[in-house]
């Protein structure tokens, strides 16, 4: 657009410039040109005169040469004297030496000099430069400032039209934002121009792949996750029995094959949840006093206080609970508070352990990658679970500031009625 726009101006101050240049010469040739003419007429108005009285149109047109105009003068010259003249004209002849044809005099004169009665006396017509000037200007000015004027208007008009074009690519971005490959499927907003096609249709192929690629390795690790279960249940029950009937020399170290065995138990469905992160929650009431101790906590401490229900994905939230557990016994937390609250249509999880907590700096940063999803080397799996389980069902992870141990907060919508059937707050 600033390319258009100096593109623009740049070619209305040249053809100013080329038009101004022209009427400098146009405008001399053109009032030349009426100086001839004007010496001729008064050339002949003066010879008739000597020969003959004049008609009455010819008398008032003699008048009109003999008074003169304020930038036109004339003068009638014989023996390097002047024998009449204008009032306007000097008392001295404009040429030192009149000949026929055009000159310029003294004082500003553009001087054109017709012979009367066979050459004995010379007319010299005369016009000033000033005039010469003004005449040039005025024209140049009108013409310079109508190509400015065609260059503002048709700068203002590709403007506006530019614009227009660019419309659909300012809309792009929206379309972008909205279109979702994966179910529930977003499509993309047709494309409303032809060159926005091959785009437009680029961006749905690569939807589709990519919606392929993610269904392919939510699905293989849904069945690798499935297919871990059933051996890993099987050795706890293995071990269960082998720690009952071990000796007693050998039970410490079964207790802590059971407690590996829990842990990657806790990894396998912390998986399945991970991978059904992305699909549609399904939210049903749940009583966290009767519900939360169920999960691997031992030896922690919960204190609950939620007297209504969480309205939330029981397998997608245990899986989030049990590792941020997990977390607490690891950073050495006794007791584990969850109060529950809801406030305009938004339920408020909250989660305080009373263990060695983190710096204020490494909160921040810890709340910069949940912001910006940048798991990666930032977090542990507890964390990215609970902000992708927050996330599935459209709300937050927050990481609240407490004076000792850790906290964070879940906020989770209150689900529409219709998707919880036969649920009761």
């Amino acid at each position: 657009m600033r390319l258009l726009v100096a593109a623009a101006l740049l070619w209305g101050v040249g053809v100013s410039a080329a038009v101004w240049w022209a009427l400098q010469h146009e405008v001399d040739e053109l009032l030349d040109e009426t100086l001839r003419a004007s010496a001729q007429v008064l050339a002949e108005l003066l010879d008739a005169a000597d020969s003959a009285p004049l008609p009455l149109p010819l008398q008032r047109a003699a008048a009109v040469f003999k008074g003169g105009e304020e930038h036109f003068a004339w003068q009638i010259v014989g023996a390097r004297r002047v024998l009449m003249r204008s009032m306007r004209a000097p008392e001295e002849p404009l040429l030192p030496l009149a000949l026929p044809g055009f000159a310029d005099a003294t004082g500003g004169w553009r001087v054109y000099v017709q012979p009367l009665n066979g050459g004995t006396r010379m007319l010299l017509v005369a016009q000033t430069r000033e005039e010469r000037r003004e005449a040039a200007a005025e024209l140049a000015i009108a013409a310079v400032g109508s190509a400015l004027l065609i260059a503002v208007v048709s700068v203002w008009w590709l403007r506006r039209r530019v614009r227009r074009e660019l419309r659909p690519l300012e809309l792009l971005p929206d379309a972008l934002a909205r279109y979702e490959p994966l179910p529930p499927v977003v499509p993309l907003a047709d494309a409303t121009r032809r060159e926005l096609q091959p785009v437009h249709a680029a961006i749905v192929a690569l939807g589709e792949r990519l919606a392929r690629r993610v269904a392919n390795e939510r699905a293989f690790s849904a069945h690798a996750a499935h297919a871990l279960r059933t051996p890993l249940a099987g050795i706890e029950m293995q071990l269960a029995v082998a720690e009952r009937e071990a000796p007693p020399a050998l039970q410490p170290r079964l207790a802590r094959a059971r407690e590996a065995n829990a842990r990657l138990t806790r990894v396998v469905t912390a998986l399945l949840a991970l991978f059904r992160s992305g699909a549609e929650p399904q939210p049903q009431p749940i009583v966290l006093p009767s519900w939360l101790p169920q999960l691997p906590h031992e030896p922690l401490v919960l204190e609950i206080e939620a007297p209504l229900p969480l309205l939330a994905d029981a397998d997608l939230l245990a899986a989030a609970l049990i590792n941020l557990l997990d977390n607490a016994l690891r950073h050495d937390a006794g007791t584990l508070r969850i109060r529950l609250h809801r406030v305009d249509g938004w339920q408020h999880l909250w989660l305080h352990d009373d263990g060695t907590g983190i710096s204020p700096a490494r909160r921040a940063a810890l709340a910069r990658a949940l912001a910006e999803q940048a798991y990666e080397g930032q977090m542990g799996l507890g964390l990215m679970l609970a902000d992708l389980v927050a996330r599935a069902h459209g709300g937050t992870l927050t990481l609240p500031v407490v004076e000792k141990g850790f906290a964070l907060e879940l906020r989770l919508p209150l689900p529409l009625p219709a998707s919880t059937p036969g649920s009761s707050a």
